[in-house]
């Protein structure tokens, strides 16, 4: 098992989950790979959430321990033996520090880019904002009541639970890494938005899926996290 290469804490994840083409996905996947469908169905997730406490091989970088990531993801699995690894492939990834973003694409490769952002945490309603463009754009969700248990075999549980995640290579390789967190638990989501320019952000092939309304919306609440070294597959 590959030693651990960052630990911290991913708080108040806010996942919106739309349908995507397959075709879509697949300039982005990873050699090695193949899509994982929830239902038949390929998904993508623009996520928000708070990193906090964040340590690089167990060191504290001053002024880097805590900030705000937004992402957009997709599903995939590797098969290894008789095991199925579940995990995420990065569209692209948004951080406020470049220190952040440029050690991720040392290490990882990710693509991982710096922008202004902000985050807002007010009673039930959590957002998170990234200026781009000289403009401010955002993803929220409100939600109620107590966080709750994942259900078993549900499509919270299919978007929470993928423990490893791949990234390609400049030589055309792919890299796994895996991350390790206890089962979260999930509050009931009343409203949810996305305000993006998703063509010049993402492509415009990513244009309709996140224009329109996503399947579903889940909040977490997290907990620490360990990330493990990345390893290069075969």
């Amino acid at each position: 098992m590959a030693s651990i290469f960052l630990t911290a804490e991913w708080r108040s994840l806010v996942m919106l989950n739309y349908r995507i083409d397959p075709e879509v996905l697949a300039p982005y996947l990873p050699r090695g790979l193949e899509l994982d469908f929830w239902n038949g169905e390929a998904l993508v997730s623009m996520v928000g959430f708070l990193f906090q406490r964040c340590r690089v091989l167990g060191l504290a970088v001053p002024r880097h321990q805590s900030f705000e990531e937004v992402n957009l993801r997709f599903y995939v699995r590797r098969r290894v033996g008789e095991e199925t690894r579940r995990g995420v492939v990065f569209v692209r990834e948004i951080v406020p520090r470049h220190a952040i973003a440029l050690t991720a694409r040392i290490f990882y490769n990710e693509p991982y880019v710096a922008m202004p952002m902000r985050h807002a945490l007010e009673g039930r309603r959590i957002e998170f904002a990234w200026k781009w463009r000289g403009a401010w754009q955002s993803l929220s969700a409100v939600t109620s009541g107590e966080p709750q248990a994942i259900a078993p075999a549900s499509e919270e549980e299919f978007i929470f639970e993928h423990y490893w995640g791949y990234t390609r290579q400049r030589d055309g390789g792919t890299v796994e890494y895996q991350v390790e967190h206890p089962r979260w638990r999930t509050w009931r989501v009343e409203s949810a938005s996305l305000d993006c320019d998703v063509a010049a952000l993402y492509g415009p092939a990513f244009l309709p899926v996140l224009k329109g309304p996503p399947r579903s919306v889940f909040v977490a609440e997290g907990s620490a996290v360990e990330v493990r070294r990345g390893v290069r597959v075969a």
